[in-house]
């Protein structure tokens, strides 16, 4: 390496070092003290709060000992199945495909019609549905206009109830991914399918998706991690009840971390729901065969 090349690499490494101590300060720096915590009995009150002190495994095996824990988990799946997987993946695909081929005036009007769900802040969309689903709520008042009783739906279907406002929230997203990923599938490959006699069910399956399996792995990914941190929407409409029906790991390590202030307990939570979103994204990965 020349002496011009050394000193255009000195050059870039110092126009670089700001944005290098920012990500260190505020992105790897709690990285890496989150993982620290974990092992210790950090506490917001008391004595453990002024000296806290490493533990080992302490926080992780009681955690797989706490039956709240294990519930949490089963919880955290089915919420991230139904919202994000179920409903939002497969619901964003089926309303950008059938809006593929439709003209420009349709597609605005209804994408803005969607993404207004999903540029409303967490908070309203938690007290829109609670207006909407609770008690004397306008799904309630429709339903006994219909002539029959209604129903109180965040405390009998909670799970579910929190699932369908999650997925009108966030839907908008996968819409827009494959909105982008289907303009870009060649329109003469679709016409030489269905001139060699193709149906519109094996030109999907055998064609369309094959060809953006990548934009299906990258927003499953982006959107299974979304719907793991969806925190402020559950606690909002169900605060983690009726009883734990809603206590997904988020509202569970807020629990343990700021109620129950044990901060070392609660860090070593999210390092779980850390591990799971990992275990997702390269299970989405492996399936769809798709490189990196």
């Amino acid at each position: 390496m020349n002496s011009s090349s050394k000193t255009l690499t000195i050059r870039s490494i110092f126009f670089l070092l700001p944005s290098w101590l920012l990500l260190l300060i505020f992105f790897i720096g709690p990285i890496l003290l989150t993982f620290y915590f974990s092992f210790t009995n950090l506490a917001l009150t008391g004595a453990q709060a002024q000296q806290m002190q490493f533990v080992g495994f302490d926080n992780f095996v009681m955690m797989f000992q706490d039956a709240n824990f294990r519930i949490s988990v089963v919880k955290t799946i089915l919420f991230l199945l139904l919202s994000a997987i179920i409903g939002q993946q497969l619901l964003g695909f089926l309303l950008a495909f059938l809006m593929k081929e439709k003209n420009t005036t349709f597609r605005r009007i209804i994408g803005i019609i969607i993404i207004a769900g999903w540029v409303t802040p967490e908070i309203v969309v938690a007290f829109c549905w609670v207006a909407f689903l609770n008690d004397n709520g306008t799904l309630n008042a429709i339903i006994q206009a219909l002539g029959m009783n209604g129903v109180t739906w965040l405390y009998t279907f909670p799970l579910i109830s929190v699932c369908i406002a999650n997925i009108w929230h966030g839907t908008a997203f996968s819409m827009l991914v494959f909105q982008a990923s289907l303009d870009d599938v060649p329109k003469s490959i679709e016409e030489a399918a269905k001139i060699d006699g193709a149906s519109k069910l094996q030109i999907l399956f055998r064609l369309i998706i094959p060809i953006v399996k990548g934009s299906i792995v990258t927003n499953m990914i982006l959107v299974t991690l979304q719907t793991l941190g969806v925190f402020t929407l559950i606690y909002a409409m169900t605060g983690g009840g009726p009883g734990t029906a809603t206590q997904t790991l988020p509202i569970f390590m807020y629990n343990q971390a700021f109620v129950n202030y044990q901060l070392g307990y609660g860090t070593a939570i999210s390092l779980v729901l850390l591990l799971i979103g990992v275990v997702a994204s390269l299970f989405y990965i492996r399936s769809m065969k798709v490189q990196l």
